[in-house]
């Protein structure tokens, strides 16, 4: 039988790990949120293997928050408050 002490540490090690993160962190991940409210982005490889095969590859992604028109300094604060529950410790870099 499973003791209540163990149970009780695996749910509160469970709550510790969706813990607020790092205002340094949370900027770092905001950041790239707000780039991709800025346009669309995207990747395009080309590439030739040891075969002598061509390879391809494309990626383009569109955020919810560019085709909604948001602005990226918007995105970025309320992404902030919303990891941290501050404001911004720096100013959005593009």
């Amino acid at each position: 039988m499973i003791k209540k002490a163990t149970i009780a540490t695996a749910v509160l090690a469970t709550l510790a790990a969706c813990g607020p993160i790092s205002a340094e962190r949370a900027a770092d991940l905001c950041e790239d949120e707000a780039r991709k409210a800025v346009g669309p982005t995207g990747e395009i490889g080309i590439g030739v293997n040891s075969g002598g095969d061509v390879t391809n590859r494309i990626e383009i992604g569109i955020s919810s928050d560019f085709l909604l028109g948001k602005d990226p300094e918007q995105v970025y604060a309320d992404c902030v408050r919303r990891r941290t529950g501050q404001a911004p410790i720096r100013p959005l870099e593009l």
